[in-house]
């Protein structure tokens, strides 16, 4: 199934909002339904959620996975969603005003002492963390007993389709490209991570699936573009002018790459991830 047809008008709709500084809300508006919402079924399927289940979200973004959990168990299950971005909790309170949501950071929870959860989510944010074990520990700290964890991180870029290929185009233009998002990609450094943090029964699913962008290519170029661009040493020593630039270089340059992947209107490409599961 498709995501719902973005209006054409998002491009100049997507530059004054990146103006504005509104990443979230973009963030919210163009990658939760085609991305971030399918990936976090998958996740949350893999954790087997019961009715009554207090669940815990950390790196919550702007909040899709916590908003499914709450879908699955009920307006009065307790859900819990920590993100260290003001801005991200920002727009997840205005989307979803009944949900606790926290700031805090992901080595040291926000999580009262007397709080336990049964199931501990985190997608797409482990690789992002400074020190993956702490966090690792600081989630084992409040998960009950009989609990369980689940973590979703990318598999490598040559396994994510057209990210890979504008990866490629970028480094054209700023050189090799460490790619935080992808920085984790390792399944069984993933596995040997929730056993070193005293998690039990630890099982890594290396997950594939069609993903589709219901949208103008040249809008996920450009979202990649200042992804990627942030990303290098190269791109953080630009001005703002320069580093504009250089996107609207990358955007032009990513077409072509894109165009294959587009059919009715819609980019159609292989996502990859490994989903991990413990007690």
């Amino acid at each position: 199934m498709t995501s719902p047809t973005i209006p054409s008008t998002v491009a100049s709709d997507w530059m004054m909002s990146m103006a504005r500084g509104n990443f979230p809300e973009l963030y919210e508006r163009l990658l939760v339904e085609p991305l971030f919402r399918p990936w976090g079924n998958v996740l949350l399927d893999t954790v087997s959620l019961a009715p009554g289940s207090r669940v815990l979200d950390v790196a919550c973004g702007t909040g899709i996975v916590a908003r499914l959990a709450r879908e699955r168990i009920g307006d009065k299950a307790r859900v819990v969603a920590i993100d260290r971005s003001p801005a991200m909790l920002a727009v997840a309170r205005a989307v979803e005003p009944t949900i606790d949501w926290r700031e805090g950071d992901a080595t040291e929870l926000p999580v009262r002492d007397d709080e336990q959860f049964d199931v501990v989510v985190c997608q797409e944010g482990l690789q992002f963390f400074p020190d993956r074990p702490a966090a690792m520990r600081a989630i084992r700290r409040v998960l009950a007993p009989g609990g369980r964890v689940g973590v979703a991180v990318w598999r490598s870029l040559e396994e994510n389709g057209l990210f890979h290929d504008l990866g490629l185009v970028a480094e054209r233009y700023l050189g090799p490209i460490d790619d935080a998002r992808h920085s984790f990609a390792d399944a069984e450094a993933l596995a040997q991570l929730l056993t070193d943090a005293g998690f039990t029964d630890v099982r890594v699913d290396r997950v594939s699936r069609e993903t589709h962008f219901a949208l103008d290519p040249a809008v996920l170029a450009r979202l990649n573009a200042i992804a990627v661009i942030g990303m290098t040493a190269t791109g953080k020593a630009m001005s703002d002018a320069e580093r504009a630039a250089m996107t609207d270089a990358i955007v032009s340059a990513s077409l072509p790459v894109a165009a294959p992947y587009v059919a009715d209107g819609v980019l159609t490409f292989q996502t990859s991830a490994n989903i991990a599961v413990a007690r």
